[in-house]
């Protein structure tokens, strides 16, 4: 279909490119764990809706454009690397779980803003550059030369490649909120597992302002 080469090793390669830990694994985790298995699910459809982003820059030639240009791509790391140290000096000054789930009038257990944990989840990966210069690495490979339409081809292999994510992402959530609900010394900790989980999330975004211009 659309010339794709390999279509199985390409399937292959992604869930195990999805398996492995990052900031969109860390931001379903760390949701999964504090507010159980909703809002790990939440989280998980604003990680995937932000992969579109990237998956159209790619395939209309945005993302090529910005990996060309020094200036662009400067910008939006920048802008991603603030957000994701924003999301994280906000987890390291998060009140503790008790104080946070407590409504002030009643005292009963708080839903958790699941339109605030998506629109965090959209953001950490749509602005992040990184995203962007994978699809235009790791897609192409699997395109061969002379294909009828590349735009087709980005656009069917990034869906794929979203779509395989969504499963391994949602499995991520389904594991930590299970895991939340029968081994208390998680909530015992959670306090200092969300601090740790902001910490990473600095580091994050520090390495990711560190990154090289590609030239």
């Amino acid at each position: 279909m659309f010339g794709i080469d390999h279509l199985w090793l390409f399937v292959i390669a992604g869930i195990l490119l999805n398996l492995t830990p990052g900031p969109d694994v860390l931001y379903i985790v760390t949701h999964a764990l504090r507010s159980g298995g909703r809002a790990g699910m939440v989280a998980t459809c604003g990680i995937t809706t932000g992969c579109f982003v990237h998956i159209a820059a790619a395939a209309l030639g945005v993302s090529a454009l910005m990996a060309a240009s020094s200036t662009a791509f400067t910008a939006l790391k920048w802008v991603g690397a603030a957000y994701l140290m924003w999301v994280g000096i906000g987890m390291l000054l998060a009140r503790g779980p008790g104080a946070l789930s407590l409504e002030a009038a009643g005292g009963q257990p708080a839903a958790p803003s699941l339109r605030r944990v998506f629109l965090q989840g959209f953001w950490t990966n749509a602005l992040n550059p990184k995203v962007a210069l994978f699809f235009l690495a790791f897609l192409p490979q699997f395109i061969p030369p002379g294909v009828e339409s590349t735009t087709m081809a980005f656009l069917f292999l990034g869906l794929v490649f979203n779509f395989n994510g969504l499963w391994v992402n949602l499995g991520w959530a389904l594991a930590s909120a299970w895991l939340a609900a029968r081994v208390d010394a998680v909530q015992r900790w959670m306090h200092w597992l969300e601090r740790a989980a902001g910490a990473m999330f600095v580091g994050f975004g520090l390495k990711l302002a560190l990154t090289d211009n590609p030239r």
